[in-house]
C-alpha cells in the first residue's frame, strides 16, 4: 500500500532522492565506493559541498549578497547558542520573538550570554497566533524569530522592519515560499523538514555581522572559522549533505521556491477548507496564521478519536498525529508530499463524516 507520510520531521523526501541515496550508497560517482567510506576530503566530496552551498544561494536569490552558506552538524538547536555566541556584544542584549516550543528553546540559550528581551509573545494563548505590532529596541544586538511553528501550526506571513541584524529560524518553512531572503542577515534551518535528512544543519549568514561581538569564541562554535574552512573546519556530516544536495537539485528542477510555493499554497487550502466545511473538525491556529507548512487541527468530539484513527490509517496515512505536548492532528505539508496525499486525507474526513 503507498503511504502517505505526514511526519513532521524527519520528513518526505522526493523518490528520485532516495533512489540516487541509495546508488550512492552502493557506489558513488562510478568510484567503487559508498558515499559513506569516501574522504570529505576527495574531489567528488568538495564538489558536493561547493554545488550544494552555491545551490542555496542560488535558490534564496542571494548570489553575490555578501552570505556565506554552511552545512554544520548539532541540529538548530545548536544554533540556538551558535547565535548569541557569535552576534550578542559582550554586555549586550538580544531581543527575540516567543511564537513556540522552539522560540522558547532559543530564548533559553540566549539567556546564558546576556540581556535577552522577549518583545511579543503568544505563550498566554497556547501559541495559536503570530503577535503583531511590536516594537524592537534600536539598541539590541539583533532581532530573532521563528517563521513556522511546527507544533502549533502558526507561520510568519511579513517579517518586521528593523535596523539590527534580523536572525530567523527557518527549520520547518525553508525553500518553501517565496521570500525576501536578503532582508535577513542569518537564517538557520535543520535539514529534516523540507531538505534532507536529520543529520545537518544549514546556516545562511551575512559575512559582515560576524566578528563583531567581542567575544572569545570556542573553534567549533564560531561562525567566521566555518566559513574560512569552506564548511570543513571538521569533518562534515557527508550523506546528509549529499542528500540535501539531491533534494535542492530536485528543487531546482521543479522550478524553485515560486513553483513549489504554489503546490503548497494548493495543498494547504484543500486541507484547511475541509477542516472548515466538516463539522466533525475545527483548527487550532488563528485563520490568519495558519502554516501551508503543518495544518493542526482537533476533533469536536473525542468520541470519534478511535473511529478516525482507524480510517486514516487504514488508508495508508503515517505521522498524523499532533505533537506530544498538544494532541490532536497535525498535518505536515512539505515540499515532496503530492497533494495526491492530501487529497486521501481529506476523503477519510469526508468519510468519518457520513460514518457518524
Amino acid at each position: 500500500m503507498k503511504k502517505h507520510n505526514y511526519s513532521a520531521g524527519p520528513c518526505i523526501l522526493p523518490q528520485e532522492v532516495f533512489e540516487k541515496s541509495a546508488q550512492a550508497l552502493l557506489n558513488f560517482n562510478n568510484s567503487d565506493l559508498s558515499i559513506l567510506e569516501i574522504s570529505h576530503r576527495s574531489k567528488d566530496f568538495v564538489a558536493v559541498m561547493e554545488e550544494a552551498r552555491n545551490l542555496v544561494l542560488e535558490l534564496l536569490g542571494l548570489q553575490n549578497k555578501g552570505y556565506q552558506v554552511l552545512f554544520l552538524a548539532g541540529g538548530a538547536s545548536l544554533e540556538f547558542l551558535m547565535v548569541p555566541y557569535n552576534l550578542m556584544k559582550v554586555n549586550g542584549k538580544a531581543a527575540y520573538l516567543e511564537t513556540g516550543t522552539w522560540a522558547v528553546n532559543a530564548i533559553k540559550e540566549a539567556k546564558l550570554f546576556g540581556e535577552t528581551q522577549i518583545v511579543a509573545s503568544s505563550s498566554d494563548s497556547n501559541f495559536n497566533f503570530i503577535p503583531k505590532n511590536y516594537e524592537i529596541p534600536t539598541n539590541a544586538d539583533y532581532f530573532h524569530c521563528t517563521s513556522n511553528n511546527t507544533i502549533f501550526g502558526t507561520q510568519m506571513k511579513s517579517f518586521p522592519k528593523t535596523n539590527i541584524p534580523l536572525v530567523c529560524d527557518m527549520s520547518s518553512d525553508i525553500f518553501s515560499r517565496t521570500l525576501d531572503f536578503e532582508q535577513f542577515d542569518l537564517i538557520y534551518a535543520g535539514a529534516q523538514k523540507n531538505m534532507g535528512p536529520a543529520g545537518t544543519t544549514l546556516v545562511v549568514v551575512k559575512e559582515e555581522i560576524l566578528g563583531k561581538s567581542g567575544r572569545t569564541i570556542p573553534s567549533m562554535l564560531d561562525y567566521q572559522k566555518h566559513i574560512k574552512a569552506e564548511s570543513m573546519y571538521n569533518t562534515p556530516p557527508v550523506f546528509p549533505i549529499y542528500a540535501s544536495l539531491l533534494t535542492l537539485q530536485w528543487l531546482k528542477n521543479k522550478g524553485g521556491i515560486s513553483a513549489i510555493e504554489q503546490k503548497n499554497q494548493a495543498k494547504a487550502t484543500l486541507l484547511y477548507n475541509e477542516i472548515d466545511r466538516n463539522p466533525l473538525f475545527k483548527g487550532t491556529a488563528a485563520v490568519e496564521d495558519r502554516s501551508i507548512m503543518n495544518a493542526t487541527f482537533l476533533l469536536h468530539d473525542e468520541n470519534h478519536t478511535s473511529i478516525f484513527d482507524k480510517m486514516w490509517k487504514e488508508a495508508g496515512i503515517s505521522g498524523l498525529a499532533g505533537h506530544r505536548s498538544v494532541g490532536g492532528y497535525r498535518a505536515s505539508m512539505y515540499n515532496a508530499l503530492p497533494i495526491e496525499s492530501v487529497q486521501v486525507l481529506v476523503d477519510v474526513m469526508q468519510a468519518l463524516e457520513k460514518a457518524v
